[in-house]
């Protein structure tokens, strides 16, 4: 029986990336496997040839007019399909390689995992694709969150993650996320709602295009986002003690 493969490739102006990223796809080679694939891109208030050039490839295009990746990731998450089994996001600006999707679903497939991540620390970085001053703290919020939430993970802030469909149906309704604190929330909440996590190592390249990341603040917004949720729990566990507050607390989330 075959399986159905959903891909998320959120964008905001990734006109440079999203046609190069729909291409590297292994479409063929997932059909022998028995996969059909659908291919979903969010459209994030672009203001160039993203939507056109995602259309032109055969991607099922959704518009989300809320800035920010977080946004456009939930909407994703609600267009998904009933009968879909597995569903992988990547970005739309080329620097993670859709033609290693097969390497992040097999985890799922052999239920080795419920979750994949796919890991640049652990993969392999080209040239100019990350730099020291990411890496190092990429480094440091690894080690809080394998320290603190005992997450199975050599990568918290990768773009490139593998789920089974009930993963994210029971993970959706928590997000709150509209920035690029979604992956940091994810990772969170997932190890607290008991989900198996793995990480693959994966190829990184240069980015296509400018990118939308603001080291600084995106950086405070993600630390935001890990001591929140060091108490968090479902909210069928929910107790006074798990509505501490956190140690400090930013009240949004950075827009791209």
């Amino acid at each position: 029986m075959n399986k159905k493969l959903t891909v998320l490739i959120p964008c905001h102006n990734e006109e440079d990336g999203i046609g190069k990223v729909i291409d590297n796809l292994p479409k063929s080679k997932l059909k022998q496997l028995g996969y059909l694939i659908e291919i979903i891109v969010i459209n994030n208030n672009s203001t160039d040839g993203t939507e056109a050039i995602a259309r032109e490839k055969g991607a099922y295009v959704i518009n989300e007019t809320k800035k920010g990746k977080g946004n456009a990731l939930r909407t994703g998450f609600s267009y998904l399909s009933q009968d879909t089994d597995f569903i992988v996001m990547l970005d739309g600006d080329n620097t993670y390689k859709g033609s290693e999707i097969i390497r992040m679903i097999e985890p799922l497939e052999s239920d080795f995992a419920d979750v994949v991540i796919g890991s640049r620390l652990g993969g392999k970085l080209k040239e100019n694709s990350l730099f020291l001053k990411n890496r190092i703290a990429n480094w440091g919020y690894t080690f809080l969150v394998r320290h603190f939430y005992n997450a199975n993970t050599t990568d918290v802030l990768s773009g490139y993650f593998a789920w089974k469909k009930n993963v994210i149906d029971e993970l959706k309704p928590y997000l709150e996320s509209d920035g690029f604190s979604i992956e940091m929330e994810m990772i969170t909440k997932m190890v607290r709602l008991g989900y198996e996590i793995c990480s693959v190592p994966i190829t990184y390249d240069k980015r296509e295009g400018e990118t939308k990341v603001e080291a600084i603040r995106d950086g405070l917004i993600i630390l935001n986002m890990f001591f929140k949720n060091i108490f968090w729990k479902p909210h069928r566990l929910q107790t006074d003690y798990s509505k501490k507050s956190a140690p400090f607390f930013i009240s949004s989330d950075l827009d791209y």
